[in-house]
């Protein structure tokens, strides 16, 4: 079941930007990341802006020249508890990232076809102890959660450039929030005051005999 989305349409000059913040079904079972896979889907689907039509004006979330999606995404790892911790131990985050649910969904294509992240080199997002930098692990409150990196930043639309991947040390909750900074090409159209254009006409007058060019 979809947890929930939003959404922002927005133009830095002419280049047209879109936000989505997620929180995607969580569950770790054999099968719950095809129930992810489902709501980018339905997101895609249900995700209309301007629904009057209007020239120019971006429709669906394709629509848009630079795309940032966020949030709680939920993909898991695919390892047992054991093993995952064997890794964290280690420190090995690109051994333990060729286990990833997402990275697995982009070799896939289709889905997050032309979608990119940044290098992972920070521990998983999640389960953490509140305000502790320790993992839970048995305790039969909560039950035992296979760490992972469930927070995720991805991007799609040329470009942009990422500066910067990373998690912040902030223990509120169970989860370590991540950010990304990004840099981006945008377009701006030439625009002429009035009084510009009136200069632009008595130049072009005078110089080529009234055959005016913009």
């Amino acid at each position: 079941m979809l947890q929930g989305s939003i959404a922002v349409s927005m133009s830095i000059y002419q280049t047209l930007f879109c936000f989505i913040c997620c929180h995607l079904t969580s569950g770790e079972k054999d099968g719950d990341e095809l129930k992810r896979n489902a709501d980018v889907q339905e997101i895609h689907r249900r995700t209309i802006f301007n629904p009057v039509s209007r020239v120019s004006m971006p429709k669906t979330i394709y629509d848009h020249e630079r795309i940032i999606w966020l949030g709680d995404l939920n993909y898991r790892i695919n390892l047992s508890y054991e093993k995952t911790h064997e890794f964290i131990s280690m420190k090995d985050w690109n051994g333990l990232f060729q286990n990833d649910q997402l990275k697995r969904e982009f070799k896939k294509g289709h889905l997050f076809d032309g979608w990119t992240e940044g290098v992972i080199s920070f521990p998983p997002t999640y389960k953490y102890k509140v305000n502790s930098e320790k993992y839970t692990s048995d305790e039969p409150k909560s039950g035992r959660r296979t760490p992972a990196w469930c927070d995720r930043i991805l991007s799609f639309g040329k470009g942009m450039r990422l500066q910067a991947y990373r998690t912040v040390d902030i223990r509120l909750s169970d989860h370590r929030p991540v950010t990304a900074v990004y840099t981006s090409d945008v377009e701006r159209a030439l625009t002429f005051t009035d009084a510009e254009v009136e200069d632009q006409f008595s130049f072009e007058e005078e110089s080529t005999s009234g055959i005016f060019s913009f």
